[in-house]
């Protein structure tokens, strides 16, 4: 079974939940962006990376905006599911920006990135990497584009503009990623959408999936979460 969650931002807490506890060896867990747990590469974060490498099930997930890409990047990159991923530990990898995975015989497109609010401020300073670049966006459509723009779900850590509008959420700040996404929108069939970026717990209908604590099935019923 495939599960999706959003940012953890470091809290290794959020992996004691109860939803969380019941996953098997068999299970995935994605998560929407903002991993957190790549951050300074101190002894206490190789830890905490140690006992997640000791839970039972693959853990999945796109970078955020509040990620360090000099470390991040540095890992070894693996093809998992039919595509390239930064091979974090056994169990755990980073979904590369563009690409398609295969998980239990569906596909998911991953891209993560965006735009952060609150950089000017950040006293730990920012990745210039945390905005997706042209050719990174180029890729995502040479990809889709070889799936014939028809993806079974969406992984990102931005929506896309219209829901941007529609949850108020970085009013006036768009990226080319976000017009991206919008044409996504419109031009591919998928099942569902499930981003991070926005801390809440929403379900946008008819395909959208705002997630942050929550841990839902990617099987979910579009129903209010």
């Amino acid at each position: 079974m495939v599960y999706v969650t959003g940012d953890m931002h470091g809290e290794f807490e959020r992996f004691k939940a109860k939803e969380l506890r019941k996953l098997k060896k068999e299970d995935t867990l994605i998560i929407c962006g903002d991993f957190g747990f790549i951050w300074n590469g101190s002894k206490r974060e190789q830890n905490t990376l140690k006992k997640i490498a000791s839970l039972p099930y693959q853990i999945a997930f796109v970078d955020g905006c509040h990620e360090n890409f000099d470390l991040l990047l540095s890992y070894p990159v693996n093809n998992w599911n039919g595509a390239p991923v930064h091979q974090i530990a056994k169990n755990i990898v980073h979904l590369q920006r563009g690409n398609v995975y295969t998980i239990e015989q569906h596909t998911y497109f991953a891209f993560g990135g965006g735009h952060s609010g609150d950089m000017e401020f950040r006293e730990e300073g920012w990745w210039v990497q945390e905005r997706p670049t042209k050719p990174e966006i180029q890729l995502g459509i040479k990809n889709l584009s070889m799936y014939g723009n028809q993806i079974d779900y969406v992984i990102t850590h931005e929506p896309p503009s219209s829901l941007k509008d529609c949850l108020k959420m970085d009013i006036g700040e768009r990226l080319e990623v976000n017009a991206f996404f919008e044409e996504m929108v419109k031009i591919c069939l998928f099942r569902k959408w499930f981003f991070g970026k926005c801390h809440i717990n929403k379900y946008i209908p008819v395909k959208f999936y705002a997630m942050f604590d929550d841990v839902l099935p990617v099987t979910v019923k579009n129903t209010d979460i």
